[in-house]
């Protein structure tokens, strides 16, 4: 393998088989995990699937090319109600997670893990995947239903039904760290028939061979020569993955703009101040009754985006 690094954090790395149609990726987190927690207080079976999601949308940004946002957002019934990750072409991530607190502390401590996901989640769920790429403010989106025991099963129930890509997954999360490994069957690159579809077995039988303490604490040298050690690949240098909030007072005045002016100057009439609250990263905007009138003096404003946000 090229380019050997030692247990590095915060890296996003690709490798591929070579000459086979097989390629992966590989994410771990510390810091950029331990800014992303800090704006947010989640109970222990939030915080391990928020950590899950964080990788898996490094992950999904990573096998892309594109320049842009991609956006994995969970949506269910379950205890759960809403989980969104957020990962730029340049790996700058941001992610947050609304729960029923009460659900939350219904849960056995006991339970199997696919039992405590499908609880987390709930019976009817849906993950959707958002494109939205700088060039020609191109946009695409995938959703399906929320399948499977785990994040990572759903991820690749995701791959085969939108992207018609054969996919595994392993996912981990804790307090300290996040980290995922994706592998890939490519279709029609090299390599005959046969000898790729063996190729891709033994991917599948590796990944399988890989617990998830390994990911979260062995270099990945190590997780792919023990997964992947009949074949010969090629591991490329890692690109930085960083905790970064892209809120600001133009994506805010936009987003008022959308609300209406109607409904803004009722919170000012109310509050004497409108103040609207990042929920990614807890920043708070102040807006006065000069700023409102500025707001809606007629000038054109930037498009709000997805970001949640609490109003008050």
């Amino acid at each position: 393998m090229d380019h050997p690094e030692t247990a590095a954090t915060d890296l996003v790395r690709r490798f591929i088989f070579e000459r086979q149609p097989v390629r992966g990726h590989w994410v771990r987190l510390e810091s950029a995990w331990r800014e992303l927690r800090a704006h947010g207080n989640y109970p222990q079976p939030v915080e391990r699937l928020l950590g899950e999601a964080v990788a898996a949308v490094v992950l999904l940004a990573a096998s892309l090319k594109f320049h842009g946002t991609l956006t994995f957002q969970l949506q269910g019934n379950g205890a759960v109600r809403l989980l969104v990750a957020q990962c730029t072409h340049d790996f700058r991530l941001r992610a947050l997670a609304r729960f029923d607190e009460r659900a939350i502390g219904a849960l056995p401590a006991d339970a199997p893990r696919g039992v405590l996901f499908r609880a987390l989640v709930g019976t009817d769920s849906r993950l959707t995947v958002t494109i939205e790429a700088d060039e020609k403010g191109g946009r695409y989106q995938g959703v399906v239903p929320l399948e499977g025991r785990s994040l990572a099963e759903s991820l690749e129930a995701y791959f085969a039904s939108s992207e018609q890509l054969p996919t595994r997954v392993l996912l981990a999360a804790d307090g300290a760290r996040g980290a995922g490994l994706l592998v890939q069957k490519l279709p029609g690159k090299g390599g005959g028939e046969e000898e790729s579809n063996a190729a891709w077995q033994a991917a599948q039988r590796g990944i399988g061979r890989l617990q998830e303490a390994e990911l979260l604490e062995h270099p990945v040298e190590a997780l792919l020569a023990r997964a992947f050690s009949d074949h010969d690949l090629r591991l490329f240098r890692g690109a930085p993955v960083r905790f970064e909030c892209r809120c600001g007072e133009g994506r805010v005045a936009g987003l008022l703009r959308a609300l209406g002016e109607e409904e803004v100057r009722d919170v000012l009439r109310e509050q004497g101040s409108v103040t609207v609250t990042c929920e990614f990263c807890r920043r708070p905007y102040r807006f006065d009754a000069g700023d409102v009138d500025a707001l809606f003096s007629g000038t054109a404003g930037p498009n709000p985006g997805l970001d949640p946000v609490e109003i008050h």
